[in-house]
């Protein structure tokens, strides 16, 4: 999916938040108190939201990372048909409309900051939380939801099953979203998407529904019960992504160790790592092969400090091949006592083998790494059209073909976009 997808969803979302907010100035807001108790829900839910910018990540990576009180919040709004037994009167079009300025006010401290979320997140957010609005609130308000499943168990499976739905519209969203912004194949994002429902998205659900279901009993007094939960969850998250930048930050100072000490061209692992990601992407790597990658792709040449000789340039392309193994050996040795995860030590030992005995990211990271070497790092046109020959010359025994066809569409398609400048220093 590419193209005009992501005009289109963003056109979809401004209309509806123009009819959403023109329907409620003009009318006024129903159930005032309770409007604004979810409205500051939903703010304090952004506020409490992770920096875009401030972990290392992939667009669809950022995309969703979550703010899981702000989601809950909004979907219990969606859902809620009562208010401490006092049906309510708010509809689906003024739920879009307090969703979205309560979210708007939470983004401002990011926005100030020059950190605020990409434009997709607040569409993604006004086209879900009007969906499952559009789904429960006139059947509610009509009296035929009660008509039809009644008041009792069915009315929560018929909850679930709405809130499964409209989890999937996200994801839906969010992956034809990120593959119309990145170019990057649909199916391998939307399954990302899918495995992320399994984890948060399931408990922002539950947990949204708990909230709709409370309120309907004791009113809004209940929300601050069910909010620390998730607080506490986004916090937890805040601590996990802090971890997580700071242990690439500390493979990438390793992988700059071979430039450092002039084994290696300057920027070159960086390089690698990035291509190599983009290649994963093209050829439908999950999410977690794609940090297994990144982090090999970063070590690759880490073997070369147990060289007496340095290679001239550092580049193994040209090496024999069992010179190249047994640097790529050292490396993987290396590697372990860094205490990276056993599958990227694995793939920094075995970039060199031929590529039908690799697993997939050590083919990958074989050929990017050939390809910088062949270009002498420069990324010049005519350059890489040479060493994009030379590959396809090695395709049967040395390269995958599939890899090198794909770092050619990548290449093709953002050629130097993907290459990372050179650190200072």
């Amino acid at each position: 999916m590419r193209g005009p997808t992501a005009p289109a969803v963003r056109a979809a979302a401004a209309l509806l938040t123009l009819v959403a907010l023109g329907h409620t100035l003009w009318h006024g807001l129903a159930d005032t108190g309770v409007a604004l108790a979810f409205g500051g829900l939903v703010a304090v839910g952004e506020l409490a939201r992770r920096d875009p910018g401030d972990a290392a990540g992939n667009p669809t990576a950022e995309d969703r990372r979550p703010a899981p009180l702000g989601s809950a919040g909004a979907l219990a709004y969606a859902l809620l048909g009562e208010n401490a037994g006092h049906s309510t009167h708010h509809g689906a079009l003024q739920t879009v409309a307090v969703v979205l300025a309560a979210a708007l006010v939470g983004l401002v401290p990011h926005v100030a900051r020059g950190r605020g979320p990409a434009l997709d997140h607040v569409a993604r957010q006004v086209l879900t939380v009007g969906f499952a609005a559009a789904c429960f609130q006139p059947l509610h308000h009509s009296g035929r939801l009660e008509g039809m499943v009644g008041e009792g168990p069915y009315l929560v499976v018929f909850l679930l099953l709405l809130l499964g739905l409209t989890a999937l519209c996200d994801a839906v969203l969010a992956a034809a979203l990120a593959a119309s912004r990145t170019g990057w194949p649909y199916g391998p994002l939307l399954r990302d998407e899918l495995r992320a429902l399994a984890g948060i998205g399931s408990a922002i659900c539950a947990t949204g529904l708990v909230m709709a279901l409370a309120v309907a009993v004791a009113g809004v007094w209940a929300l601050p019960v069910f909010s620390v939960p998730l607080l506490l969850t986004q916090l937890s998250f805040h601590r996990i992504t802090a971890i997580r930048t700071t242990y690439r930050e500390t493979i990438t100072s390793l992988a700059r160790a071979t430039e450092i000490a002039g084994y290696t061209r300057p920027g070159h692992s960086l390089r690698v790592a990035a291509l190599s990601c983009a290649v994963g992407r093209e050829l439908g790597l999950s999410e977690r092969e794609l940090t297994v990658l990144e982090y090999a792709a970063l070590m690759h040449d880490i073997g070369q400090l147990s060289l007496v000789d340095p290679v001239p340039a550092g580049a193994t392309a040209g090496l024999p091949a069992a010179e190249a193994r047994r640097i790529a050996a050292l490396g993987g040795e290396v590697a372990r006592l860094t205490g990276v995860s056993a599958e990227v030590a694995v793939v920094v030992e075995r970039q060199a083998d031929p590529y039908r005995e690799q697993p997939v990211a050590a083919r990958i990271v074989r050929a990017v790494n050939a390809y910088d070497d062949l270009c002498g790092g420069s990324g010049h046109p005519g350059g890489s059209l040479a060493a994009l020959e030379r590959l396809r010359l090695g395709t049967g025994h040395d390269y995958q073909p599939e890899v090198v066809e794909s770092l050619a569409r990548v290449l093709a398609r953002d050629g130097r976009a993907r290459v990372v400048p050179v650190p200072p220093g």
